[in-house]
């Protein structure tokens, strides 16, 4: 007999965590040791760049004891760091000093405390955490629908309902570019946006359509594609090696209309070679599954 899964009917996890810096978090790093004229930034083989305190200067050379040693420092390579209430940072543009450090240093710091989204100026940063947390549920849609950028937390979903809200108020296409190396979440994040588009765009409530609506079409043709599309790469074992322009139709009313794909890049190369630990796409070994004959002795 074929078997069945259970779906949960509970409430979403709470995903407060995941998106708000707590109080005892902003109070904790208001206390970061902090001295305008000595804390400084310097380059560190392992860290990329590591906080140091300035100890006095000659010529075009600064003396600064970081990571337990002390060592001179041409002067363009020692860099500022920003004043305590810009940690964790949700908009980098407001950062006093906009420098290489401060810029991976805050990220980082959003990212070990679970804050993967970060804004700089209109892009919003992801950080994959190769981890699920609970920030894509209705409950979270019902965070960012229809709020202000700067009234919710950074969040995918507050630049798709910014492009969604621009649409209807201004009556004109949006777009949306999600970009970045392998691995770093770009399918997922695309999945997220349809997702997003389909629950505010939906056309009916689910539990009175029997047949499958429009959104879940949509939603569901990505996956399908992907089938076709993925190999290995050196970080990702399930990489997608598509480029895609996805169109999204909204009726007047806000309702969705439709979707398609307008085109698309497939990485070609691949087939016919490889770099090292990479390999071609999946479907190709697939459908030659069938030809490979065992020679026996």
């Amino acid at each position: 007999m074929p078997g069945h899964v259970k779906k949960s009917t509970g409430p979403d996890p709470d995903p407060t965590e995941f998106l708000f810096i707590s109080m005892e978090m902003k109070m904790q790093d208001a206390t970061k040791p902090y001295d305008s004229k000595k804390s400084c930034w310097i380059p560190d083989d392992k860290e990329g760049f590591i906080e140091g305190e300035i100890q006095g200067t000659k010529g075009d050379l600064i003396t600064v004891y970081a990571g337990g040693e002390t060592k001179n420092w041409k002067k363009d390579l020692v860099q500022q760091v920003n004043p305590p209430k810009y940690e964790k940072c949700e908009d980098m543009s407001n950062l006093t000093y906009l420098n290489d450090p401060s810029v991976f240093y805050n990220l980082k710091c959003r990212y070990v405390t679970k804050l993967i989204y970060t804004y700089s100026g209109l892009f919003c940063i992801a950080v994959n955490p190769y981890k699920r947390y609970p920030i894509y549920t209705n409950r979270v849609v019902k965070i960012y629908q229809g709020k202000r950028r700067n009234e919710v937390p950074p969040h995918l979903f507050a630049i798709a309902d910014g492009a969604y809200m621009n649409m209807m108020q201004l009556g004109e296409n949006q777009s949306m570019l999600i970009t970045g190396e392998s691995g770093a979440g770009k399918t997922e994040n695309t999945k997220k946006v349809l997702s997003y588009f389909a629950n505010v765009g939906a056309t009916t409530k689910k539990t009175e359509e029997k047949k499958q609506n429009l959104e879940d079409q949509i939603i569901q043709t990505n996956p399908v594609l992907e089938a076709f599309g993925n190999a290995k790469t050196v970080r990702n074992d399930n990489s997608s090696r598509f480029g895609k322009f996805i169109r999204i139709h909204f009726q007047p009313s806000g309702k969705l209309a439709g979707g398609d794909i307008e085109v698309y890049l497939l990485e070609k190369a691949r087939v016919i070679s490889q770099q090292s630990l990479e390999r071609s796409y999946h479907i190709f070994y697939e459908m030659m599954s069938d030809q490979i004959t065992t020679i026996k002795p």
